[in-house]
């Protein structure tokens, strides 16, 4: 059995609230194997970043396995603190700066995106991250294969075999995934591009709800041939 969570991006309270629905449906379906898929994009846009990635690197519940895939805004994240100061301003373009006060940098000027400003914040960011958050950040993996379904952070090359993808494709690519029409090898659940409602293709299955604006954070239940979602709302 495999429960799937969508793009939380700092909405902690909604991850504590789909926790709870997600074990509440497990005590109703009986598995030897509990699979719990996170597909990235855990930071940014909401309050609570740190909670979110606090909460993951905690112990899952008993009897789950958690699968901690990394999404665009991890990718940026690590880049930008290895020194790739084009990656931090892609990322503060899309509120990256939000996981830095969240993790207690001041930030004197939003609007600066000089070398000079992208490398203090980068530097007082390093100097706090805890290096558990760090370990956690770089153990995060680029995709997972469970029986007929494929998770990615945003999708997969059609035509290329799955083995064969290459990392920023599953954390970056958007239209040439979700126009195709392909068969993947297996039916590729993600996140990454939002839409009111969960997508479900015969290829494909997205469930990135806007969680950060929507207030709907989205899980996919495997369970067997059948699929459910769960929602907070």
């Amino acid at each position: 059995m495999v429960y799937a969570i969508g793009d939380i991006h700092g909405r902690f309270d909604l991850l504590q609230a789909l926790m709870a629905a997600i074990e509440a449906d497990a005590v109703q379906r009986p598995a030897q194997h509990r699979h719990l898929v996170c597909l990235g994009d855990y930071v940014s846009r909401g309050a609570d970043s740190r909670r979110v990635v606090e909460s993951l690197i905690a112990a899952p519940p008993a009897g789950f396995l958690r699968i901690t895939l990394r999404g665009n805004h991890e990718d940026l994240w690590l880049r930008f603190l290895g020194g790739d100061l084009d990656a931090g301003r892609h990322w503060f373009d899309y509120d990256g700066l939000d996981t830095l006060a969240d993790y207690g940098v001041d930030i004197a000027d939003r609007s600066r995106r000089d070398d000079a400003a992208l490398a203090t914040l980068r530097d007082a960011f390093d100097a706090v991250l805890p290096s558990a958050h760090r370990s956690f950040l770089r153990a995060t993996e680029s995709s997972h294969r469970c029986g007929d379904y494929f998770f990615a952070h945003a999708g997969v090359r059609p035509g290329v075999p799955l083995e064969r993808q290459k990392a920023r494709d599953l954390m970056w690519i958007r239209s040439p995934f979700l126009d195709s029409t392909l068969d993947h090898g297996a039916v590729v659940v993600h996140g990454h591009s939002i839409d009111e409602q969960p997508q479900l293709r015969s290829n494909r299955i997205g469930i990135d709800t806007g969680a950060y604006r929507s207030g709907v954070l989205t899980c996919l239940v495997l369970d067997g041939r059948s699929r459910h979602f769960l929602q907070t709302a």
